[in-house]
């Protein structure tokens, strides 16, 4: 992987248009500085904290080898751990959305299919194993759904502020930009809540330091990687929220489709003939940009167990690669094979959107408590030992913790909050529990990166 493979990778990881329906459903324009202020407490650390860890140890393993370098083999594992078990939640409730989204590709007769659970799973089931594949056969393939799913991602992003350009000036905008409107209505719990989604949003820059051992001149390309990356998905949030609410009023927004929404709607505010099929082509590139998603966190995340296996903390088959492909390939099985039944049982019993919260609360939460670590790990690694780089680590530490605790807490309008969060905390508790009976004491021996196909 080169520098442009990196930057498409981490804008693929990272930007989730789909953050854009739940900022603008939630908070309106005073989503603006909210996006602004995740920014400030969480992006910009995490990315120079990621920055310099990268640099100490830019080698196969990311995140896993950090914490283990700075707090030993037990927390490096949890580490690992929690950011693996993660993506068994995140698949399904990318690929529920991503699913929600394709009923919008064949035209409006079909837009009610978003609801069907049968056709949400089948959707989702057919992307996961279209990218485990993808990604079993190696990065030299696999990257290209990564690299596409960058293009799935800003593409859509520049036609939907395009067009909502184009209605502001010929039609004005559906929602009144005012200062006022810049200050959140409400301030209570369950909503702040929803700010944790939002830094959740940043999330995602340790991820290609993970393939560190298949990356040209890994340190350096990191690093550039790191600053280009992260100017481009500020901007993307910041305009693509503009753009929503220019389309939308901000309490019909749908959560989870509400980009292709939208776009159907700004396409009708124009009432341009043969514009029709624009708002087709957005929702086929959101669902070829969260396919490249789920590919790019199959690639990096796989590669936690693999290393885990070699250093015996799981069974030594996790550390097989591929005679042929020279890939962690059981590593990505079994993660596809996990995922399916997490997709499938989400969708049991509970509405399509039920169900999406449920895995987004999930995920964020067992994402973030790795996150802990990588910025305990930056405090006590450092090369530089001034007040800024103290300032970073800190600042990083308290927006992630904060987040977590808003991450147990049920989001405005839940019919059942009770048996949504004893849900969530449930699957946290019990995760974390079972990585720690599995954590080694003993250092695992130096891992060799699995050379791409």
């Amino acid at each position: 992987m080169g520098l442009r493979d990196v930057v498409l990778f981490n804008i693929t990881a990272i930007v989730g248009l789909r953050w854009l329906t739940t900022a603008a459903s939630q908070f309106g324009v005073a989503a603006l500085p909210l996006w602004v202020v995740a920014m400030l407490v969480f992006f910009i650390p995490s990315a120079l904290a990621v920055r310099e860890l990268a640099d100490i140890d830019p080698g196969a393993g990311g995140l896993y080898r950090w914490v283990s370098r700075a707090f030993g083999p037990r927390q490096g594992f949890l580490a690992g751990w929690g950011y693996w078990v993660n993506n068994l939640f995140y698949y399904p409730s990318l690929l529920v959305a991503t699913a929600a989204i394709a009923a919008y590709i064949g035209g409006p007769r079909f837009v009610h299919l978003g609801d069907d659970r049968g056709f949400i799973a089948a959707v989702a089931l057919v992307g996961l194993w279209l990218a485990v594949g993808l990604n079993v056969v190696g990065l030299r393939v696999g990257k290209w759904l990564q690299n596409l799913g960058g293009f799935g991602t800003w593409l859509p992003a520049l036609i939907f502020v395009a067009l909502a350009a184009w209605v502001v000036v010929t039609r004005g905008s559906a929602t009144r930009f005012t200062t006022a409107g810049l200050v959140p209505a409400r301030f209570d719990f369950p909503s702040i809540n929803l700010f944790a989604t939002m830094t959740f949003a940043y999330a995602g820059l340790e991820l290609a330091p993970s393939l560190g051992g298949e990356i040209h001149d890994p340190a350096a390309t990191l690093r550039r990687g790191v600053l280009l990356s992260s100017a481009a998905i500020v901007a993307i949030y910041l305009l693509g929220t503009v753009a929503m609410l220019v389309a939308l009023p901000r309490e019909t927004v749908s959560i989870t489709n509400g980009m292709p929404q939208a776009t159907a709607a700004l396409v009708a505010r124009l009432d341009v003939p043969g514009l029709g099929w624009v708002a087709a082509i957005v929702a086929a590139l959101l669902v070829l940009g969260n396919v490249g998603g789920v590919g790019a966190w199959l690639a990096g995340s796989a590669r936690l167990p693999y290393v885990a296996g070699i250093g015996g903390a799981l069974p030594p088959a996790f550390a097989r690669v591929h005679p042929r492909w020279r890939t962690p390939y059981v590593s990505l099985l079994v993660q596809g094979g996990l995922a399916t039944v997490f997709v499938v049982s989400s969708l049991v019993g509970t509405s399509v959107t039920s169900a999406y919260l449920v895995l987004t609360q999930t995920t964020l939460i067992l994402y973030f408590i790795p996150y802990l670590y990588v910025f305990g790990a930056y405090l006590k690694l450092r090369r530089r030992r001034t007040p800024l780089t103290v300032a970073v680590g800190v600042a990083g530490l308290v927006a992630v913790a904060f987040s977590i605790v808003l991450g147990f807490v049920a989001p405005p309008g839940e019919a059942h909050p009770w048996w949504y969060e004893a849900k969530v905390v449930g699957g946290v508790a019990v995760f974390m529990a079972l990585g720690w009976r599995l954590a080694p004491a003993t250092p695992p021996p130096a891992a060799a990166a699995p050379r791409a196909a």
